[in-house]
């Protein structure tokens, strides 16, 4: 892809995002200047959930790669995106391999996606194999999610504005366990952070981006 294509998308992925955080009129023309016509219902899930959600059990043989959850909720599909971007094994996958599995979470609206951001989470290919050395390794629960304070009031002042993208501002609140060979306990420490999510109302939940910073 062309730097001026990357420039382009990243614009784009900051322009849908903003819409979703600040109720600024031209902003939501923006989202909404192409010919299709905004849904007559649009509905937003609950706002905020604190179930925790922890990685599901991998199956036998299974490389523990995470795989995104069939739900149509942004919310629950936010909690689930975090707790795959802050856990890894280094012991049982590449560092590559990690990276083409959080691909599968993405939207496949080219307008839209962010790859980069997300790619960005993970350790580099470098980092990775220091850290394979000493088979270091992270879990991860999400406490809390809700969708921050601004995009709500952005729905609010104008619920369809939404219905081009279908993207949603999730924040997470979690917590992040890293061990290694050695230190089977490790440590932990919180972690929270601002996904744009797509929930379009015919097609499960998908992943747009991770925010620069976390949006309470």
């Amino acid at each position: 892809m062309s730097g001026g294509a990357l420039v382009r998308r990243r614009a784009l992925l900051g322009t849908v995002v903003l819409v979703a955080l600040v109720a600024l009129a031209g902003l939501f023309s923006f989202l909404t200047r192409d010919d299709r016509a905004p849904s007559e219902h649009s509905s937003v899930p609950p706002s905020s959930s604190s179930a925790p959600v922890s990685p599901a059990p991998a199956s036998a043989g299974s490389a523990a790669l995470p795989v995104p959850p069939d739900t149509r909720d942004p919310i629950a599909f936010g909690k689930a995106a975090a707790v795959a971007l802050w856990s890894y094994d280094t012991r049982a996958y590449s560092q590559p391999e990690l990276v083409a599995a959080l691909h599968r979470w993405l939207t496949g609206e080219e307008k839209y996606v962010d790859a980069d951001s997300v790619e960005r989470q993970v350790p580099s290919p470098l980092l990775w194999g220091r850290m394979a050395d000493s088979g270091q390794f992270a879990t991860a629960t999400a406490a809390e999610a809700h969708f921050p304070e601004a995009f709500t009031r952005a729905l609010q002042a104008d619920p369809g504005a939404i219905t081009q993208a279908y993207v949603y501002a999730v924040t997470v609140s979690g917590k992040q366990s890293i061990a290694w060979n050695g230190s089977p306990q490790g440590g932990a420490e919180d972690r929270s952070v601002t996904l744009a999510v797509q929930c379009r109302p015919d097609r499960p939940c998908v992943l747009v981006g991770v925010l620069p910073s976390v949006t309470p």
